[in-house]
């Protein structure tokens, strides 16, 4: 059977960082192997559930570059790919597990569960062992209650045994015979459960592999005992390590921007945050940090994922974004950064050859689009900076004598009508102060900066004097 991987992220908020490093995973496996890359939309919880968010999320996954070969748009042979359509389905399953004794109608109330719930803490004893007060019930009679219309759910019954499986990941994983109890599959409202729906969902879709996050290892114990109740071989599961943040605690809002949808806004290269994501618990077999998807791609293997939680950190995901911005071409380049800045900003006076130059020159000092415009203050800021570095340079007697012949020097250039600086003229202007007014070393550089851009320290001024528009110099300089 060909390799079958789904994404199945529940439509209650925006695409989570996590959840696209699950799809990020699905998508290249199923690409390394030629298979199919499913997604479905698990929206049995009517009350948070938005087809705002569904919508988000599948907009989320194309700027991601994740495209998927079935799903609720595009359809497909396994439909429909949304569960609250699959409803019907769920339904007959779960009354098929009644009909043979495995599963059946629980008729706890709310009350009774509460005080189940406090009989277990006072017993030091988990809630989930006492709720099989029904398990034997007589079958006719449970059946002449439900249809009765007496309110209950529907439990699975827990054949009470060890389960053991190989998970991709973490090995041999072994799940104690107490773990769990008769758990609910169909609730009172008639909308089946997570773990239920889920399995029929892989089970009829033909799913060879499921690929998630490791919280979701202890559902799997479930799982099993519900496949085994229809008996139907299990997917191969792979329970990838979890993203923690820099207090080692699962990854959440409190630790910044945890949503796909927050690094689009920013204006992250998707590519980027794809690169990083992958390497959150997968590595490259030749040790490569930077890359793009189709590299990767037909040399993904299941067997390099790694176990230890990941650590995510903003800012080396910000250094990912700058290595693949400083791949892109020129033109791609000035795409890219051109309009994350102000529409007013003086940038977008210049002429297209400037503005590659520009940022051709700055792609080298800034990792994420928010970054440029601190560093254009150095090409049109016209205030000088403040601070011990400056006063220190002012206060030099020689700083005064370059201030004054570059002055003179500018104003003659701006009646002239040119528009830059040149590189010709910066050299000549810096032999003079060298030759004429015996400045050299500190003196003469700082000095030349300060007369220059008003700043003690910077960039390179061989190609920041020539970026800089003559209006500019000329404010500078009073003129």
């Amino acid at each position: 059977m060909s390799v079958r991987v789904r994404f199945a992220p529940s439509p209650t908020g925006y695409l989570h960082i996590g959840g696209a490093r699950t799809a990020l995973y699905c998508h290249l496996y199923a690409k390394a192997k030629g298979g199919s890359f499913v997604l479905r939309i698990e929206d049995t919880d009517l009350e948070r559930s938005k087809k705002e968010y569904e919508d988000a999320m599948i907009e989320d996954l194309k700027w991601c570059g994740l495209e998927n070969h079935e799903g609720p748009v595009k359809g497909g042979d396994y439909g429909p790919y949304r569960q609250s359509e699959r409803l019907d389905l769920y339904k007959s399953l779960a009354q098929q597990l009644v009909d043979e004794g495995k599963a059946y109608p629980c008729f706890l109330t709310d009350e009774e569960l509460e005080e189940l719930t406090e009989k277990a803490k006072a017993e030091k004893n988990s809630p989930h062992h006492y709720h099989d007060k029904y398990r034997d019930l007589d079958p006719a009679e449970a059946k002449k209650r439900v249809e009765a219309g007496e309110t209950h759910v529907i439990r699975f019954k827990n054949p009470r045994k060890k389960y053991t499986f190989t998970d991709i990941v973490r090995g041999e994983v072994t799940f104690p015979e107490d773990m769990v109890g008769d758990f609910v599959i169909m609730r009172s409202n008639g909308m089946p459960v997570y773990n239920f729906c889920c399995v029929i969902d892989d089970w009829k879709m033909e799913m060879t592999h499921v690929m998630r996050a490791e919280e979701h290892l202890n559902n799997t114990v479930r799982q099993l005992m519900i496949y085994e109740a229809f008996g139907v071989k299990p997917p191969e599961f792979a329970h990838c390590s979890l993203l923690v943040g820099e207090d080692r605690q699962k990854l959440s809002k409190r630790h910044g921007a945890t949503s796909v949808v927050q690094y689009k806004d920013q204006k992250y290269l998707p590519q980027a945050l794809m690169n990083y994501l992958c390497l959150l618990g997968w590595s490259h077999p030749d040790e490569k940090d930077i890359f793009d998807l189709d590299e990767i791609a037909p040399i993904f293997d299941l067997s390099r994922f790694t176990k230890a939680p990941a650590l995510y950190d903003i800012e080396k995901l910000k250094h990912f974004n700058g290595e693949h911005m400083r791949r892109l071409s020129p033109d791609d380049l000035l795409s890219y950064l051109k309009p994350t800045l102000p529409s007013d900003h003086p940038f977008h006076t210049q002429s297209e050859g400037w503005q590659k130059d520009c940022v051709g020159f700055f792609k080298e000092k800034i990792n994420i689009p928010a970054e440029l415009p601190e560093h254009l203050e150095v090409l049109f800021s016209t205030e000088p900076q403040r601070g011990e570095a400056v006063d220190e340079v002012k206060g030099w007697e020689t700083t005064a004598a370059i201030q004054e012949y570059i002055k003179t020097e500018v104003s003659k250039l701006a009646e002239s009508g040119a528009e830059f600086i040149t590189v010709d003229q910066f050299n000549d202007w810096t032999n003079h102060c060298k030759k004429e007014l015996k400045i050299k070393g500190k003196f003469l550089f700082k000095g030349m900066r300060l007369a220059l851009t008003g700043m003690a320290e910077g960039p390179d001024l061989k190609v920041v004097i020539p970026l800089t528009p003559m209006s500019v110099m000329k404010a500078r300089h009073g003129l």
